[in-house]
């Protein structure tokens, strides 16, 4: 067997082209693990905002959207007198009644589309996740602005800050608050309570209900109630299971993401093989001079190969950092809220793996052709 220290040495013999391979290698390994991060981030981020035991009921016909439902006001009282199994909360009904809205807020004359949820206190109720870092639940002409929103918006985070003003619908209203529910499409929302929405946008009809049961057992008893009340037009879907179906609304946007981190990165491969073979074929007499003092093709060969995989494990190694330096971290706004980036342990093994197998791809060909002409014809090679 050729030593290891061999394969490690002839990197350094060609440092330009070494530099060129390295360079490549790092950038396949960014573009697979950023696709990585985008599509785990989006689903973690959907799959998180769901809780197993809250309901939604929406208008018939509108599972797919909760901005198109609509329901009749006054349903979570008629819910709240109908359904058994609803979670108490100082002894009242658990159920926030909701407008989802995407208005134009207006910051000092920058506009921006916003997530905007019209609720009632009982909001922090059915919503366990969300915290009010600062400031309060807002009042009447104000507004409370998820931690995220600003990205959204395309906003500054000091221009959200508690006490700004802002305008939505052309009414002036006042940041009372800013509030998380880490890792929800929440973040990127703005609260506005709800009668003031309804007034804003000149409703009469809420967007949803949500309804906190006690347990899911309770589910069927509220399905049988939508499927009783024709009147009413309603159907009732599991908050994770809303989330869910978005998840797979979203599925297309993350392989296109998957398809052009391969595009790239069998782009970038070829080019890593044009310059492996322009390296390797100006080393022939080399490896028939080793063949020649008794080194098999087969040690050439792994020799060669060890020497490509050095190059793309220094090239993820590369690649991490950049990504866990500049990348990790940032958020991304996608049309119903905003995703984090996160360079986790898996995607970090992802990112080592194809540096590694890139290695073994672009190494073996080239390595191949080198080696199948003869000995003589080898040693005669110029």
């Amino acid at each position: 067997m050729i030593p290891f220290i061999y394969s490690c040495r002839n990197l350094l013999r060609r440092p330009g082209q070494s530099v060129q391979l390295i360079s490549g290698s790092s950038l396949v390994v960014i573009l697979v693990m950023l696709a990585a991060s985008m599509n785990q981030a989006m689903e973690r981020t959907l799959a998180q905002t769901g809780d197993s035991r809250n309901v939604i009921l929406l208008g018939a016909g509108s599972e797919e959207s909760v901005e198109r439902s609509e329901v009749q006001s006054g349903l979570d009282q008629i819910l709240a007198g109908s359904i058994p199994g609803i979670l108490q909360t100082m002894e009242k009904p658990t159920i926030s009644p909701e407008i989802h809205f995407n208005g134009i807020l207006n910051n000092n004359g920058i506009k921006s589309q916003a997530l905007v949820r019209g609720v009632r206190h009982e909001a922090l109720w059915v919503h366990k996740g969300i915290r009010i870092l600062k400031g309060r639940f807002p009042e009447s002409g104000e507004i409370m602005i998820g931690r995220l929103a600003h990205h959204k918006l395309g906003l500054e985070n000091s221009a959200l800050q508690v006490g700004k003003m802002v305008e939505l619908s052309g009414e002036e209203l006042k940041i009372s608050g800013v509030f998380d529910a880490i890792g929800t499409v929440m973040e990127a929302e703005v609260w506005v309570p709800l009668q003031d929405l309804m007034t804003y946008t000149q409703r009469d009809k809420l967007s949803c209900v949500v309804v906190a049961l006690a347990s899911t057992d309770f589910i069927p008893d509220l399905d049988a109630f939508t499927k009783q009340r024709l009147d009413l037009e309603l159907v009732a879907i599991q908050e994770t299971q809303y989330y869910a179906k978005m998840s797979r609304f979203y599925a297309p946007i993350r392989w296109m993401a998957w398809l052009c981190a391969i595009l790239l990165s069998i782009g970038a491969l070829f080019g890593g093989l044009n310059t492996l073979y322009a390296a390797f074929s100006a080393r022939i007499q080399e490896f028939g001079a080793m063949q020649a003092i008794g080194f098999t093709r087969k040690a050439i060969l792994l020799s060669l190969i060890q020497e490509s995989c050095v190059t793309g494990f220094i090239g993820s190694i590369c690649s991490f950092l950049i990504v866990l330096g500049m990348l990790q971290d940032i958020a991304f706004p996608f049309s119903i809220g905003v995703f984090i980036l996160d360079f986790n342990s898996p995607i970090l093994v992802l990112g080592l793996g194809t540096g590694i197998i890139l290695g073994v791809l672009g190494g073996l060909p080239p390595a191949w052709n080198c080696l199948r002409k003869s000995l003589p014809e080898t040693l005669r090679s110029s």
